[in-house]
């Protein structure tokens, strides 16, 4: 059985998405190592060339962490720290967050710094923090999960990306351009608090992210979430220039009292999707940036205290910082 250590002796055990390219990986790589070295810290480092045996190190950190009485730590975006995250949740190793994404909200909503030096500084000074995260049929998210049009702007905005750059402004240009060329409508039925709910909608968005509910602009969501609860966000039956008129409003903060859009907070509901054929049996939700196919019908629930995140005592009360998507 593995002994436990003192959040600031246990030994570090990062894995690091090369996603951004040779030279700024190989960047990223000689500060951490430079960082962790001078700290005194135990660490092992792997660096992931290959997205599709992130899971495979993830497991195999995991287990080395667990008998070291360490730390797993997910240096990338909030695909790879998603990625990573499960494996934590599953093991209930602790876990620590080196940003390197798009958007960062997991990290900034934890008060991690999005510096790579600074970040690293934080996890040094962390101690484990139990945090809420969200399950699609068991499998955890932690920012977000939907179907519908929003997996699809996911999938066009990597193909942008890969040819345009990794920013925000190309995301934003990106979402807008999927919006404009169409969409079709989901209909599904929702069991929420023992009742049968029927729903048609382009996309159903599930939040579990302050930060990201408040640059939308909803607040008594952003508030449900302290309370233990998720968000959903679900446009109604609209048109074109309307939903992208709705994602603008989202993109400027002000979706909050939208006519069009139906919000509410739940702990646990299932996602029945629906077709002229009966329930659908597969379809696509995004988590977290990455999408993947899933069996229908899909229960969607809180998970509260299974995530242990290093952070500092003081990031856990402060405000969040409010900055452009």
């Amino acid at each position: 059985m593995a002994t436990t250590l003192p959040s600031d002796a246990a030994p570090l055990f990062v894995i690091l998405n090369a996603g951004s390219g040779h030279a700024e990986t190989q960047l990223q790589r000689t500060t951490i190592e430079e960082a962790l070295t001078r700290s005194g810290r135990t660490f092992e480092l792997a660096v992931v060339d290959d997205p599709s045996q992130l899971d495979t190190i993830a497991r195999r950190f995991v287990e080395q962490a667990q008998a070291a009485g360490g730390v797993i730590v997910a240096a990338g975006g909030d695909g790879t720290i998603n990625t990573v995250a499960r494996r934590a949740v599953s093991s209930g190793c602790p876990f620590g967050v080196l940003p390197q994404g798009t958007f960062n909200y997991f990290g900034r909503a934890h008060g991690i710094p999005e510096q790579l030096e600074e970040s690293i500084g934080a996890l040094l000074r962390g101690t484990p923090h139990p945090v809420q995260v969200g399950l699609v049929n068991e499998r955890v998210f932690l920012v977000n999960a939907s179907i519908g049009l929003y997996p699809k702007i996911l999938e066009e905005r990597e193909q942008d990306k890969a040819q345009f750059g990794r920013s925000r402004l190309v995301a934003l240009l990106s979402m807008l351009r999927t919006a404009l060329g169409g969409h079709n409508f989901l209909r599904m039925r929702l069991e929420l608090d023992g009742k049968s709910h029927k729903l048609r909608t382009p996309t159903l968005f599930i939040g579990n992210n302050q930060l990201q509910m408040e640059q939308l602009g909803i607040a008594p969501l952003s508030t449900a979430l302290e309370d233990g609860k998720l968000a959903a966000l679900a446009p109604r039956s609209v048109g074109r220039l309307r939903m992208m008129w709705l994602m603008l409003r989202g993109a400027a903060g002000r979706l909050g009292g939208a006519d069009d859009l139906l919000a509410f907070s739940f702990k646990r509901i299932v996602v029945k999707p629906v077709s002229l054929y009966g329930i659908r049996r597969r379809i696509k939700v995004a988590m977290d940036g990455e999408v993947s196919l899933m069996n229908a019908p899909l229960e969607i629930r809180v998970l509260e205290g299974q995530l242990l995140l290093l952070k500092e005592t003081a990031a856990v009360s402060a405000p969040m910082a409010a900055t452009a998507p």
